[in-house]
């Protein structure tokens, strides 16, 4: 694809040590860059519809119909590829799996005349009659369903046929222990039945090859020369959005034609608004705006991270492996075309997968430990296509469900990670929960951790889904045993980390000994959490910019960027302006100026500690954090209260769930 270059006359901004940057306001054009794609569906310059380019994916050579994104027939249920159904188990195994289950029923002390108790009792029966007769497994499930009236009835039966995750669950049922903590937590995470189990304790014996060195080895020198990465979270297109259609909806997904009342009360702006995924409209907006102001429209970035989400929040009937594929397809060649940047290191998200959130360990074995391999194998081969990972990456990223490490020429390793495999709603994650790593995924982390320790090298961890913050998206164990791998490899090895999923702007600290004393001499390393481009939920849409030393590859100022959602209704019917995008703050200068922390001293844990300790001394200055949080939406609310103020506080100190569950007041980790 041509992309051309915006004739706007822009004198740069000189932000810091300088690095001169873009302009502090951008317009973004009105019209639709067409030269972006070769052909359309439908005419890209008309105002009253989104675009519908010609995709040809260049891994499969799909040319993907315009029927998978016409938001006026969009398909229910994908039958091309279902999941496969566990296996029919014998007389011996059903027996044999009885008794264990009978056993453990017996032994677990949460058991009594409550709701837990019931809800156990019933994933039993559940789990034989998946073991008999696996097919069966989705109408007793709606069949409870519409009993206990979670969801109506055309709801329960959706959701829970065999084309949608009714197959997984039959496959959870099949190899969890319903009678231990994998059916606990199945009950409180899905059902709302249980209590919430507590962290199980962590043997680490035999983890790590080798003991933190001590002392430490001196840390990298800095290089004294600055370049820019940019970081992109959480894109969400959706090249379904109908404009015109309902923009506040009350089910699913707005700006839907399949979800629109016959009597439109806000119709969805051609840019998009606070209950929609990303149009292309805004899509490209944003791309064409991220060169101009931070000025690197001739020479692009660094490299550049994406931290997952390219996939649109459809309900699952609605989903498919081709729409999963389409939006990769899309999304990476849109990256690779606008930003003419260095490589972009990308992590798989929980959208970007079917079903949503679903990725299985390979230990189930045949086709169900493969069964989303079709999925590892496109992303790796999406990424090698675009020229951002060496043969070896790739490699990885195939065997190890999307995680790959990169060890480029400049001593900075990239470590990816799946993150789904610690995700609450991943329904796999409820099979051996005693176990903290049943992926291995965690085992990958660390034993690459170590190799990088052995080389010298510097790493960064990209994710999606947060390992911390307020808890409520990762589960205990896993995230507890990270938090121990970052405490080895910290702050020697690990420079930095980079996560999205909130769609908010937020940030977690790490500290020695599992967090019991937090202090300036304790913190050990930050994990940054990207804001969101999509504006879902009651957001505005943004993008942040690392200035990072060559040499120590620490993050010395973030800069972030935002476009107001609000203001998009009035550029509907006109092609000369597009949305507005303005400069919101700079991380180092926004908080507090810090005594004795020189403009070239990095944004580390250390600095991130002592902002913590300023939010303690002037509780106003979290106020303006939670206003970034939500990249300054008008539909932000307010962080005042003292509870708000101190539960907040307590979050940027939880790099893991097991933290913040047990330290922090739940309640005020989002402003959604």
């Amino acid at each position: 694809m041509l992309i051309h270059s915006l004739l706007i006359a822009v004198v740069p901004q000189v932000l810091a040590d300088g690095l001169q940057f873009g302009p502090s306001t951008f317009v973004a054009p009105g019209a639709f860059p067409t030269t972006a794609y070769k052909s359309y569906f439908n005419n890209p310059t008309a105002t009253s519809a989104q675009v519908q380019p010609v995709i040809t994916d260049p891994i499969t050579n799909v040319v993907y119909p315009l029927s998978l994104t016409d938001p006026d027939t969009i398909p229910n249920n994908d039958t091309t590829d279902p999941h496969p159904l566990p296996p029919v188990a014998s007389a011996d195994q059903i027996l044999n799996i009885a008794m264990t289950q009978i056993v453990s029923i017996a032994n677990n002390p949460i058991f009594g005349d409550d709701t837990c108790t019931r809800c156990i009792a019933g994933l039993e029966v559940a789990k034989f009659v998946t073991l008999a007769h696996p097919s069966i497994l989705a109408d007793l499930a709606t069949q409870l369903c519409l009993l206990d009236q979670f969801a109506s009835s055309s709801t329960c039966k959706s959701e829970f046929s065999n084309l949608d995750i009714g197959s997984v669950v039959a496959q959870v049922l099949a190899n969890a222990d319903v009678g231990g903590l994998d059916g606990q937590m199945l009950c409180e995470n899905f059902l709302g039945f249980c209590p919430l189990a507590p962290t199980s304790p962590l043997n680490l014996t035999g983890w790590f090859a080798k003991p933190k060195p001590n002392p430490l080895p001196p840390p990298r020198k800095p290089s004294g020369q600055r370049v820019k990465i940019l970081h992109l979270s959480d894109l969400h297109l959706d090249p379904r959005y109908a404009t015109g259609s309902e923009g506040n909806c009350t089910s699913n997904l707005c700006c839907r034609a399949n979800n629109s009342p016959a009597q439109v009360m806000l119709p969805a702006p051609r840019f998009g608004t606070f209950l929609c995924d990303t149009p292309y409209a805004l899509a490209l907006a944003v791309l064409q705006s991220i060169p101009v102001l931070t000025n690197t429209t001739s020479t692009g970035f660094a490299w550049s991270l994406y931290t997952g989400d390219l996939v649109s929040h459809d309900p699952d009937n609605q989903l498919s492996r081709n729409y999963v594929e389409y939006a990769e397809t899309v999304v990476y060649d849109l990256l690779k075309d606008f930003l003419n940047s260095g490589p972009v290191y990308a992590a798989l998200g929980n959208h970007d997968s079917y079903n949503e959130a679903q990725d299985a360990p390979h230990s189930l074995g045949g086709a169900l430990g493969t069964q989303f391999s079709w999925n590892y194998d496109h992303l790796s081969a999406l990424w090698q296509h675009e020229q951002w990972l060496p043969s070896a990456a790739v490699q990885l990223a195939r065997a190890h469900y999307a995680a790959y490490s990169v060890q480029r020429v400049d001593g900075l390793r990239i470590i990816a990670l799946n993150t789904d495999f610690w995700n609450k709603a991943n329904w796999f994650n409820y099979i051996n929960l005693t176990t903290s790593d049943t992926s291995g995924m965690l085992r990958f982390l660390t034993d690459e951790l170590q190799d990088a320790e052995d080389a010298g090298d510097r790493v960064w961890i990209i994710g999606h889904v947060l390992s911390g913050w307020d808890g409520t998206n990762a589960l205990l164990n896993p995230t507890n045993l990270f938090y121990q791998i970052v405490d080895r490899f910290s702050p020697h090895v690990i420079a930095n980390i980079f996560w999205g999923h909130t769609h908010e702007d937020e940030f977690s600290i790490f500290y020695t000994n599992n967090g019991t004393v937090q202090s300036t001499d304790t913190a050990l390393a930050v994990s940054w959490v990207g804001p969101s481009v999509t504006p879902l939920t009651n957001l505005n849409s943004g993008f942040r910019v690392y200035e990072v030393d060559t040499g120590s590859f620490e993050v010395l100022d973030a800069h972030t960027w935002s476009t107001d959602v609000n203001a998009f209704p009035p550029l509907d019917h006109q092609i000369q302006n597009g949305p507005t995008f303005t400069y919101e703050y700079s991380t180092r200068t926004a908080f507090a100026n810090i005594t004795g922390w020189g403009p070239n001293d990095p944004l580390n844990a250390t600095w991130w500690h002592r902002i913590t300790e300023e939010f303690q001394a002037n509780p106003a200055l979290v106020q303006t954090f939670t206003m970034f949080q939500g990249k300054g939406s008008v539909l932000s609310p307010p962080c005042t209260s003292t509870d708000c103020v101190e539960a907040k506080i307590c979050y940027m100190r939880s790099g893991s769930s097991s933290l913040a569950k047990q330290n922090c007041l739940p309640g005020f980790g989002s402003v959604q």
